[in-house]
């Protein structure tokens, strides 16, 4: 794409000094112009609005907004601190809370399905699930189909987790247990883990262990049908049967729960990212289970650097559904951080390409020619 060779030249070098918490050795990085990468990604095309930022060691060094909150230029600028979906980073997240109950010696990785939660068994809504371990939901590699669909369409019903079972259930299995297969369903039972140890629903336990330990104030996790996002925001849009594009701003939240419903913003979300990376959530041996592959994929390769001297990124930390993609790019030691979203007017196969567009513009940011 040739707006990316044009942002290279155009980037503006900024050195951010780490503050007295990170190690005295660590290197400035350098940080191009983030306004000029979001306004290559509106650029790119079928984006309504693109809101970036960059945090070095907890600071916020970068920023930048294009596009507009509406189609058609309407709605005026999206703020680069407004909150957004962030898709499946959700997943991240809900794994942290299950191992810290694993830290703290109220589950164990091993534990069966049909133990931690009987009634899943009971009433036929897993199959398998003496066999299936919760190691085996973290990892993906349950063989558990996945719930969305037709029975999950309705953008008014109030589903349950339970419903979302029930779907999932009217599904062949896919793959054998123990072998990976990307399915939300397993992390709409690890929500339920969760609220059952815990006592709390998944959206006060979130809040509780993550969110306000990390000082993540404008994150939260949605639990009604039509509650949409919170302040200022950009909309996404999507086409229906007909291929008209409608607004998609209001997906039913009880149908992403765990597997991808949280709201954040790029400051918390880096916050979150930071945390993970540097193991101040985890101990070593549990935080390896959300930093490397599952067991049978190949080792992702790292994004974007070391370019002129930046740390390198590591691979992975996107999400997605019809009308929007968000992604946060961290670095293997935690240090940096650059978190997009894009609110987009496309179908769901353009959808697959916005991945590609953020690592260019990524790539614009830390790794400018010379």
């Amino acid at each position: 794409m040739t707006g990316v060779a044009s942002l290279a030249c155009a980037a503006l070098v900024l050195s951010a000094v780490a503050p007295a918490a990170a190690s005295i050795s660590a290197a400035p990085v350098k940080v191009g112009d983030v306004q000029k990468a979001m306004e290559y990604l509106v650029k790119t095309g079928h984006v309504v609005g693109a809101i970036g930022e960059v945090y070095v060691d907890g600071k916020r060094v970068g920023k930048g907004s294009s596009g507009s909150r509406l189609l058609d230029g309407k709605g005026g600028a999206i703020p680069s601190n407004a909150r957004y979906r962030i898709g499946s980073q959700t997943k991240s997240m809900t794994a942290a809370v299950v191992l810290q109950l694993v830290k703290e010696g109220k589950l164990s990785l091993n534990d069966k399905l049909s133990t931690v939660l009987p009634e899943v068994a009971k009433k036929d809504l897993v199959e398998r699930a003496d066999e299936i371990t919760v190691l085996n939901l973290i990892e993906m590699t349950s063989g558990i189909p996945e719930y969305m669909g037709p029975d999950t369409m309705d953008p008014t019903r109030n589903y349950r987790p339970t419903d979302l079972l029930v779907a999932s259930r009217k599904n062949p299995r896919p793959v054998e247990v123990g072998t990976f297969n990307h399915s939300n369903t397993d992390y709409i039972l690890l929500g339920m883990i969760i609220e059952k140890l815990s006592g709390r629903s998944l959206a006060a336990e979130l809040n509780r262990s993550l969110f306000a330990a990390l000082g993540m104030r404008d994150t939260y996790l949605p639990t009604k049908a039509t509650e949409g996002i919170k302040g200022p925001h950009g909309h996404g849009y999507a086409p229906d049967e007909t291929g008209t594009l409608r607004d998609a701003d209001k997906i039913n939240a009880t149908t992403m729960l765990g597997a991808g419903g949280v709201v954040s913003t790029a400051h918390d979300v880096s916050a979150f990212k930071r945390a993970l990376r540097q193991g101040r959530l985890l101990p070593e041996s549990l935080n390896r289970l959300l930093t490397d592959p599952p067991p049978g994929m190949p080792p992702q390769q790292p994004s974007g650097g070391p370019c002129a001297g930046n740390p390198e990124f590591a691979p992975g930390g996107g999400g997605s559904a019809p009308g929007f993609f968000a992604s946060t790019y961290t670095s293997s030691d935690g240090r940096l951080q650059f978190a997009v979203s894009m609110t987009l007017a496309m179908d769901n196969d353009e959808r697959m390409t916005a991945d590609q567009r953020i690592t260019n513009a990524l790539k614009s940011v830390f790794c400018p020619a010379t």
